[in-house]
């Protein structure tokens, strides 16, 4: 069994400041009027990087960051996902599977060949692998957290020294699915857990360089996942039969995958644009398209609280508890 690791590593980097003295000089007693001050140079437009912007959250997303003055260079593997990404006003389309390091060396390049910098990076590129934890196929879960988890570290570490030198943003797509798990759903719910630490972590470590890190958790939106997990598992041979899900995973296949009973992803394309506009931006953005969608993840939550609470050595009382709460909605 492999072991994964997720080392991160980032230079030093000293904050300098530079203080400038005002001078004056004495006017001559003939001089020329003083000529008017120039127009001052419009601000240069921000420019943001969202990976997996070929569809679903990540096509909504770039296109409202493009309407809203900011440049998107958007990420997406297929020549005709480029091509219609290129059709977009104050979009750049860049090859780019956070998969392969050398497209994202290639894709750095690109970027700081545009002169523009780099404000933010979108992390939005994943995929979904379904199926029982313990009939799980290695390959199927180093596919999963290839794209889901080291996609993402993958992206920041080649993009850290220009975000840096913005102070900008970084925002991930995480899930509901990083603070509630479901039977068949173990990949891809390990992949969103990890998300979640790799997004707190990675703030902590960039908050000295005046960097703002945000996760966006949404729930179930219309996209192509679903879509693209059911081809792959038939792609690669996968049979329920004989497994001892057997009915679970024939339900799961057989289930609609288009996903058209649900919202388009606006909701989570409007956080996006918040965590990139927001003087502070939030931490996390909850985004779900119904009361029942909240309150399941906020359970989910809170009932790991209670667990963690229950039976040991300095357990809180309910008062102490509510104290705590108290406590950590002061502090936000």
């Amino acid at each position: 069994m492999k072991r994964w690791q997720l080392v991160a590593s980032f230079g030093a980097f000293a904050l300098l400041g530079t203080w400038w003295a005002a001078q004056g000089s004495a006017a001559a007693p003939q001089a020329s009027p003083p000529a008017a001050p120039a127009a001052a140079s419009p601000a240069p437009q921000r420019a943001v990087l969202v990976t997996g912007a070929s569809s679903g959250i990540g096509r909504k997303t770039t296109e409202l960051l493009a309407a809203n003055g900011f440049f998107v260079y958007a990420g997406a593997r297929k020549e005709a996902d480029l091509a219609e990404l290129g059709k977009l006003a104050n979009v750049q389309p860049i090859e780019l599977d956070v998969t392969k390091q050398e497209q994202i060396d290639e894709a750095v390049q690109t970027v700081r060949d545009g002169g523009r910098g780099l404000w933010g990076l979108i992390n939005n590129a994943g995929v979904a692998v379904l199926g029982p934890l313990i009939e799980l196929r290695e390959s199927d879960l180093d596919f999963q957290l290839d794209a889901n988890v080291y996609g993402p570290y993958r992206m920041t570490q080649a993009f850290a020294p220009l975000l840096i030198e913005s102070k900008g943003r970084v925002a991930t797509t995480g899930s509901i699915s990083g603070i509630v798990t479901w039977a068949m759903g173990g990949a891809y719910t390990m992949s969103k857990h990890a998300v979640e630490a790799f997004s707190d972590t990675l703030a902590a470590e960039l908050a000295p360089f005046g960097v703002q890190v945000s996760l966006i958790d949404p729930g179930n939106y219309k996209s192509e996942i679903m879509a693209n997990m059911r081809q792959r598992l038939l792609d690669s041979g996968y049979a329920s039969k004989g497994s001892r899900y057997e009915r679970m995973m024939e339900l799961l296949l057989a289930s609609p995958t288009d996903r058209d009973q649900y919202k388009e992803p606006d909701e989570v394309a409007q956080a996006f644009l918040a965590a990139m506009s927001a003087e502070k931006p939030k931490r996390r953005y909850l985004v779900v398209p119904n009361q029942a969608e909240a309150a399941t993840t906020i359970k989910a939550a809170l009932a790991r609280v209670v667990q963690l609470n229950a039976d040991q050595p300095y357990t809180y009382d309910r008062d102490a508890l509510v104290k705590l709460l108290d406590e950590a909605l002061a502090a936000r």
